[in-house]
C-alpha cells in the first residue's frame, strides 16, 4: 500500500476549442500554451509531484497519444500510460484506471485530474488537496473540488452545497447544474452556495468502485472482467473489446449527479480550465486596448482581440473588436473571440476539406 495517493491524469481529449493550434495529432494538453517551456500535461505532472512520487502516476490517454505522453513524461514507465482505443468520456477513463489500481493496491486513494488546467497558486492548491485526501478517507465518500466563483461564468458547471456547521471542510453536495444561461449564472453567484465544478476528484479506490457497482453496474461488469487481464499480454485485446461495450458518458452524469455520497471541498487557488481561446485571452498580458498579441503585428483601431501568428509574417489588423486571428500550420482562422460554441462546426467542416486540416 502507498501512503501517498495515486494521481490519475486524464489526457485523451482533442482540445477542439483551441483549433487550429490544437490538432488531432497534437492536442492542447501536449502544447506549451502558456509559453513556460512545459506543456499543460507536463505542468500538471510537475504540480502533483508535490504530492506523489513518479511511480504513483497513471496517465489515461487515447491510443494515438501514447508516444507523446512517453516523450513528455519520460519518468513514467510504459505500464503507467493506459491507452484507450475509443473515446468514451470520463466514466470509462476513470473506471479503467480505478479497476487497474485496485488490482495491486486495494486500499489506495486516487486523485483524478484533467491534464490541461491552470493553477496559479500552487501552495494553496497542495493544501486543498491535502484536505480533500483526508476527507476522502471516510468510506464511500466521493470528493469533488469546487472553485469559488468570481463572475457569472456560463462556460462552467456549477455545484450547490449544504453549509457545514462543523469542522469538516467537506460539505454535502446538493445539486449539479451544467453550463447555465447568464441569468441563472448570476443567480448562482449571488446565492453564495454555488461553486464551479473543477472536474478534479478525490476518493478511495474502494469508494469509486462501490459507486460504479451501484450506479453504473454495466460498466462495473465490463471492468470486473479486466481483473484477469490487467498487467498481462492480453490487456490490450481485452480493453479493445471492453471499450466497445461501455457507454459514452461522463463521470458527472453517470455517478456524481446520482449519488448521495458526494461532498465538495472549496478551492481558491487561481484556477482556469483553459477551455477556449477566450479563457486564455483572460490570462495573458494585454496591450492598452485589451489585445493579446503573440505575433509580429501592427494593430489599428482594434480592441479586445487575440492575435497569434508565426513571427516570420507581419500581420496588419484594422477596425476589429472581439476577434481571434490565428495561423497554425496550414490553417488561418479569423472568428469571433467568444465564438467557441461554433468550433465544433469549424472542425467538422474543415475535416471535409481533408484530414490534414484537423
Amino acid at each position: 500500500m502507498q501512503d501517498k495517493p495515486y494521481i490519475v491524469i486524464m489526457a485523451g481529449g482533442i482540445g477542439s476549442r483551441f483549433w487550429p493550434y490544437s490538432r488531432n495529432n497534437r492536442p492542447k494538453q501536449f502544447l506549451d500554451i502558456l509559453g513556460t517551456g512545459r506543456s499543460l500535461l507536463q505542468m500538471t505532472y510537475d504540480r502533483f509531484r508535490e504530492i506523489a512520487e513518479p511511480e504513483q502516476f497513471i496517465v489515461v490517454t487515447f491510443q494515438g497519444y501514447q508516444e507523446l505522453v512517453s516523450e513528455q513524461l519520460p519518468e513514467l514507465k510504459l505500464n503507467q500510460v493506459l491507452t484507450e482505443p475509443l473515446r468514451r468520456n470520463t466514466a470509462a477513463c476513470i473506471a479503467y484506471a480505478a479497476y487497474k489500481i485496485h488490482g495491486f493496491d486495494p486500499e489506495s486513494t486516487l486523485i483524478v485530474t484533467p491534464a490541461d488546467h491552470l493553477i496559479l497558486q500552487e501552495n494553496r492548491f497542495v493544501r486543498t488537496m491535502a484536505s480533500a485526501i483526508e476527507a476522502a478517507q471516510v468510506d464511500n465518500r466521493l470528493i469533488t473540488i469546487g472553485i469559488k466563483p468570481n463572475r457569472a461564468e456560463t462556460g462552467y458547471g456549477y455545484i450547490q452545497y449544504h453549509e457545514n456547521n462543523g469542522t469538516d471542510p467537506a460539505m454535502k453536495v446538493k445539486t449539479f447544474t451544467e453550463k447555465p444561461n447568464p441569468k441563472l449564472a448570476k443567480t448562482f453567484l449571488e446565492s453564495g452556495d454555488f461553486v464551479w465544478n473543477s472536474g478534479m476528484f478525490v476518493w478511495k479506490v474502494k469508494s469509486i468502485l462501490d459507486a460504479f457497482s451501484e450506479l453504473m453496474p454495466d460498466v462495473a461488469e465490463v471492468f470486473e472482467e479486466g481483473r484477469g487481464h490487467f498487467g498481462k499480454a492480453s490487456e490490450p485485446e481485452y480493453i479493445a473489446r471492453a471499450y466497445t461495450q461501455v457507454r459514452n458518458i461522463s463521470i458527472d452524469y453517470g455517478i456524481l449527479e446520482k449519488s448521495d455520497k458526494v461532498f465538495v471541498i472549496l478551492g481558491d487557488f487561481g484556477w482556469s480550465d483553459l477551455g477556449s481561446w477566450q479563457s486564455l485571452h483572460e490570462l495573458r498580458d494585454k496591450d492598452e486596448n485589451n489585445n493579446v498579441v503573440e505575433a509580429n503585428a501592427l494593430l489599428f483601431d482594434t480592441e479586445n482581440c487575440f492575435v497569434k501568428m508565426d513571427n516570420d509574417k507581419l500581420v496588419v489588423v484594422e477596425g476589429l473588436e472581439n476577434y481571434l486571428i490565428n495561423e497554425s500550420e496550414n490553417v488561418l482562422l479569423i472568428c469571433k473571440l467568444d465564438g467557441e460554441k461554433k468550433f465544433r462546426d469549424f472542425v467538422a467542416n474543415a475535416k471535409k476539406k481533408g484530414e490534414d486540416f484537423i
